[in-house]
């Protein structure tokens, strides 16, 4: 049975996003924490991808619209993989700023193309996390959900101000 996270609602994720945060806001510990607990995600990273994309049109329907095919799909499993490389971009370049948040930027203005509104990355991070609790079972402890969570915001809210505005942040 798959446990449901109850630290991170999604008024706290909209909360992470909202603050302006600088890109350097996590904690070296926090980093590493991301990186380590990352590597235990990789092997499973066909399992993850889905997870995520079944909890975020679960959670917000909405955003189904935006992308092609069921879960399952040939289409969704591209998606599924563009989302994990994704992913390990940000994980190796967290302590990197000056690539990161540049690259950040542009994924962000290249989404507004798609439909995807500022409104939308909080259900995303919210299905992140919970995605990463079910991977990572009792190793994604108080701390680990604090460090990606952390890193969710700082980068959520940068991605969101380069599309959409500082106010929108």
């Amino acid at each position: 049975m798959l446990r449901l996270s109850t630290f991170f609602t999604r008024k706290k994720i909209a909360e992470a996003v909202a603050a302006p945060s600088a890109p350097d806001a996590l904690s070296v510990e926090q980093i590493a924490l991301i990186r380590t607990t990352f590597r235990k995600v990789v092997p499973i990273s066909t399992t993850a991808a889905e997870l995520f994309y079944d909890r975020l049109f679960f959670i917000a329907p909405d955003v189904k619209p935006l992308f092609v095919g069921e879960s399952g799909s040939p289409e969704m499993a591209a998606q599924g993989k563009k989302l994990m490389a994704m992913l390990a971009i940000v994980v190796q370049e967290l302590d990197n700023p000056d690539v990161l948040m540049p690259a950040a930027a542009d994924l962000a203005k290249r989404h507004v193309g798609y439909s995807v509104k500022a409104a939308h990355y909080a259900p995303v991070g919210e299905a992140l996390l919970w995605a990463l609790e079910q991977g990572l079972q009792d190793e994604f402890t108080p701390d680990v959900k604090e460090a990606w969570a952390s890193a969710y915001g700082v980068l959520s809210s940068a991605m969101i101000q380069a599309a959409y505005g500082r106010e929108a942040a």
